[in-house]
């Protein structure tokens, strides 16, 4: 496969290589608020599959800053299981 997975710690590091000293505590707060956030997501994709619903999420769109960096927006995909009607 060959493919990386980069971890927050890892995203870190590689800002640190990537920004000037005045943009760097800026950019680890960024990235600790993006893992932050992952976290919690990751939290509620477990909640809703105890729940019964099906999680997917998929790439939306392609984020570009203009000058080379990029990001994918996720959308989820939620699969209910079919519920028969109590009448």
């Amino acid at each position: 496969m060959g493919a990386a997975i980069m971890t927050a710690a890892n995203a870190m590091q590689s800002n640190e290589r990537a920004l000037s000293p005045e943009q760097q505590p800026n950019a680890d707060a960024l990235v600790k608020r993006l893992a932050d956030t992952l976290h919690r997501l990751n939290e509620q994709i477990e909640a809703a599959v105890k729940a019964g619903a099906t999680v997917e999420l998929i790439r939306a769109s392609r984020y570009h800053n203009g000058i080379g960096q990029w990001g994918d927006q996720m959308m989820p995909i939620v699969r209910l299981p079919d519920i028969p009607d109590r009448d």
